[in-house]
């Protein structure tokens, strides 16, 4: 019985997610644009094959896009966040050990099966995934975390390995590894990739036979166990529960440039808000905040300032937070200048289990304990409800600013109102 890490990710997650809840995009290209409806940042199968760049600018080829047919869809960040939560739970079900890597990404240790029954294992958890979520995954097989994320790649290159890939034992490696550029291993940057070309490995089998001195020499212990990895030697474990995060950004460009103070204080407060729920998601506390706010860099008479202020008790409150900020942003406006974007950074990030009291700052155990309650109750009803069923006043009603989604799809899975309906007949 043997078991093996596989990277595990869902094909073009975001153009899947919109195509797995609307019919009339199956087999159609699409394609899914970031903030403002600016960039592609995702293509269909079927978008690649017509040669659709990624991060070509919509505005260029939107013409072009509706000649060939092709669905545009803005980022419904809710929806894909969603579904990949539901995607994750679908693997952890059925491995012992999980490391959800990105949105769409995971690690994991398969089950221990016979050698020859690992490539059955991932084509039915393929199946799995297909039938309960509608969407496409591709599963690579080996010995290391290295080596998994080139299976992984190698099952989506052949059509004939139907998404599922294993290496072989280590030595065996050596004609797969030849066919991989260095560049297309997992962890070498453009600096790594550059000294291995001029030292003549251009392949990831070519620096995995290296001389281990010269490249610790070099790239310290990190390049030391890229090249155990390749070698098939695991080092690089699984990590089950995310590190705390030392900071929580949030920060959005406007869709229309913002000359006026008041719009500029609800565009900050609309962030303050979804950074404070971050934080109570990440089970922290902050204990200080900086606002920052900058014109178009493209734009003559660039203006960028940022202003920081210490919290005398560290807390997690929207209230707390929204005090803190808002002063700030009047110190960094400027008359006449048209802001093109703002963000709030929160530092020096605390676990709820530790919170540091504050000599000149009265907070008895009950008035923490009720403010706790009640972000806990405006957060499950925006959970259960949708986004902004509960609002702070100081983020305004409609504000002219906000993010521009003109292709947006229904939140299938995040709002009732929008819920898919089948009509039995």
């Amino acid at each position: 019985m043997v078991s093996a890490l596989a990277l595990i990710d869902c094909n073009n997650f975001y153009a899947s997610c919109e195509q797995a809840f609307d019919p009339l995009l199956q087999g159609r290209p699409v394609v899914v644009l970031s903030n403002n409806d600016g960039c592609i940042v995702a293509r269909s199968r079927e978008a690649r094959q017509l040669g659709i760049a990624m991060g070509t600018p919509y505005f260029k080829v939107a013409n072009q896009l509706q000649s060939l047919g092709v669905a545009v869809r803005s980022s419904n960040y809710a929806l894909y966040g969603d579904m990949s939560s539901r995607v994750m739970a679908c693997i952890e079900a059925r491995v012992p050990e999980l490391e959800v890597y990105s949105v769409d990404e995971a690690f994991a240790r398969t089950p221990a099966l016979e050698p020859g029954a690992l490539l059955a294992w991932g084509a039915e958890l393929r199946v799995v995934v297909r039938q309960q979520l509608g969407l496409s995954i591709a599963v690579g097989m080996a010995s290391s975390k290295v080596l998994a994320k080139l299976a992984n790649r190698l099952a989506k290159v052949d059509p004939a390995r139907a998404g599922v890939f294993r290496f072989p034992a280590a030595a065996a490696l050596q004609p797969w590894l030849e066919l991989v550029p260095v560049e297309d291993i997992w962890g070498v940057g453009q600096r790594l990739a550059r000294w291995c070309r001029l030292r003549g490995l251009s392949t990831a089998w070519a620096l995995s036979q290296a001389d281990p001195a010269l490249v610790r020499r070099q790239w310290g212990v990190v390049g030391l166990r890229l090249q155990q990895e390749l070698r098939g030697i695991s080092c690089l474990p699984l990590v089950q529960g995310p590190s705390p995060r030392r900071e929580t950004c949030v920060s959005r460009s406007f869709s229309q440039p913002i000359q006026d103070l008041q719009l500029l204080r609800q565009a900050v407060a609309s962030y303050v808000v979804r950074a404070a729920e971050k934080l109570r998601q990440q089970q922290q506390r902050t204990a200080c905040l900086t606002v920052f706010i900058r014109t178009s860099p493209f734009q003559s008479g660039f203006y960028s300032n940022s202003a920081t202020i210490k919290l005398a008790l560290a807390s997690n409150d929207t209230a707390v937070l929204l005090q803190a900020a808002l002063p700030l942003v009047a110190q960094l406006f400027r008359s006449g200048y048209r802001f093109h974007k703002a963000g709030v950074l929160l530092q020096e990030l605390q676990p709820l289990e530790q919170l540091q009291q504050h000599l000149f700052v009265s907070l008895s155990p009950q008035q923490q304990q009720r403010r706790e309650c009640l972000m806990q109750l405006v957060d499950q009803l925006n959970a259960r409800f949708g986004a902004g069923t509960l609002q702070w006043a100081a983020t305004g009603l409609q504000p002219p600013w906000l993010m521009r989604r003109g292709h947006l799809s229904p939140g299938y899975t995040t709002r009732f109102k929008e819920l898919p309906l089948v009509k039995a007949c």
